[in-house]
């Protein structure tokens, strides 16, 4: 008797434990319900709604720097035509050696120096022949031409340098250009004097529209290549068959820097 007592006590106290269980469980399970309940509620509520816009204005302004080039750019090259190939090669060769040592002789760095072209073509005359005969074209020889590209850092030996290359054989020069090797110091001052005035005129802007600036939203800026503001002159002829150095004039270069501020307002 005592025994089938303690067997109904024990069942009781599990009976109470999975109540117990049951009841947190049903809990747990509505609780949950109702939050999602509420979160639906809440995105229902935007639907159909666009997203808080906040009023901003835009400015945009530029900023220039002109300065001295300190790097000038020019090419050099060699045509030469020969009844054959090797003939052009061994002369175009030997006076694009000596325009090479000649670069160097007036202490431009190898680095500096660097072949930008090297073609050879076959050369053909147009020969006629009696009337209502047509003409053949007939093989004349080959053309070499090799392309030497020289950076320039001293720039008071520019025009010494282009009479050294024709000198030693270079009948073609071109693409004579300056540059700065070093320019993001200007850009960061063009970038300065680009914000300074543009904060100037959203100030004013603002000040006349009756609104207040609160803080910067986006910014975009633009930079440009530098761009001449004075083009070289060559005063004297180019030096080619010894008539002497040219003066050339660097200018100056602008480096320009363009940005754009969107401010939010109240």
């Amino acid at each position: 008797m005592e025994f089938l007592k303690n067997h109904c006590s024990e069942n009781k106290n599990v009976f109470i434990i999975l109540v117990i269980v049951l009841i947190a469980f049903l809990f747990i399970l509505s609780v949950s319900g109702i939050v999602g309940i509420l979160n639906q509620i809440k995105e229902g509520k935007y639907i159909g709604q666009e997203i808080e816009t906040k009023n901003t204005i835009t400015v945009s302004d530029t900023g220039e720097v002109y300065t001295k080039p300190d790097l000038g750019i020019t090419s050099f090259s060699v045509k030469t035509e020969k009844k054959t190939v090797a003939q052009a090669m061994s002369e175009n060769t030997e006076k694009m050696n000596e325009i090479i040592n000649s670069m160097k002789n007036l202490g431009v760095e190898e680095k500096d120096l660097k072949t930008t072209t090297f073609n050879i073509y076959p050369r053909y005359d147009y020969v006629e022949r009696a009337s209502f005969v047509q003409g053949t074209r007939v093989l004349a020889g080959y053309e070499i031409t090799q392309s030497l590209q020289v950076k320039i850092r001293d720039l008071d030996k520019i025009g010494q340098i282009i009479e050294s290359a024709t000198d030693a054989g270079a009948n073609q020069v071109g693409n004579l250009s300056f540059t700065i090797d070093k320019e993001d110091e200007f850009k960061k001052q063009a970038r300065e004097e680009a914000i300074n005035k543009a904060k100037v005129k959203a100030k004013e802007l603002a000040d006349q529209l009756g609104v207040n600036l609160v803080r910067i939203v986006s910014f975009n800026e633009n930079g440009q290549a530098p761009v001449y503001y004075d083009n070289y002159s060559m005063k004297e002829a180019s030096g080619i068959g010894g008539a002497g150095a040219p003066q050339i004039e660097t200018g100056e270069n602008k480096i320009e820097v363009s940005v754009s501020i969107t401010y939010e307002i109240n």
